[in-house]
């Protein structure tokens, strides 16, 4: 089966209707974000996870290619010798530093620091729900249009590799998959993509089921 490819100009159109205009906002510690996903969410597993400490912000950019008739989501594979997430396939991001002034800011500052990706090339359309992951990151995701052209510049000690996957190929709900996995003694659901032999999973899927959500459920 081939997804449809979607154009530049109608991916925009939505995500300018659809997306949030503003970050979701998460200031007490002690309540969920409006409209909170992840691994818990309740067509996963309603038991949110287990982790030392609060929730750590961070944020990802999901970088949308605009190749006119068919645009691409950028991802990349994360190193195996990271701590977290290591040697899945991720959007660039990274933990919230206290000098960046915004999610949007700590999204760009991680995709030039770890892919090389220039900011003046990407365009911001909004942003998705905030993601708890099951190692305790907040997740903020920066939907961005980025120009075509560009060229990377991986960073060796963050990321071995970069590929684009067609915007088409991922907002197919029938490419959703649920899968099932044994997780600190307990059987946790989570989405997954598989992409040729890619192994798109976890929060990364997560965070495309609720884009496919956002601009096509509403």
């Amino acid at each position: 089966m081939i997804s449809a490819p979607i154009a530049v100009d109608v991916f925009a159109a939505l995500a300018g209707a659809r997306l949030r205009p503003e970050a979701p906002v998460w200031t007490d510690p002690t309540s969920d974000p409006p409209d909170l996903r992840g691994d818990h969410s309740i067509d996963l597993d309603p038991t949110p996870p287990a982790f030392d400490g609060p929730a750590r912000p961070a944020a990802v950019l999901v970088p949308v290619v605009a190749h006119a008739s068919d645009a691409t989501v950028l991802l990349t594979r994360r190193t195996a010798s990271l701590r977290d997430h290591s040697g899945q396939i991720a959007f660039p991001g990274g933990k919230v530093d206290l000098a960046d002034p915004s999610p949007l800011a700590t999204a760009l500052r991680e995709a030039e620091e770890e892919i090389g990706l220039d900011p003046a090339l990407v365009r911001p359309l909004g942003f998705l729900d905030a993601y708890l992951s099951g190692t305790g990151f907040l997740v903020t995701p920066v939907v961005g249009l980025v120009s075509p052209g560009f060229s990377l510049a991986l960073n060796p000690a963050e990321v071995d590799d970069s590929f684009e996957v067609p915007l088409g190929f991922l907002m197919d709900p029938s490419r959703h998959e649920l899968h099932v996995r044994a997780w600190k003694g307990r059987q946790r659901r989570y989405y997954a993509i598989p992409f040729g032999d890619r192994y798109i999973w976890g929060v990364t899927a997560g965070i495309i089921r609720n884009l496919y959500e956002r601009l096509y459920i509403g």
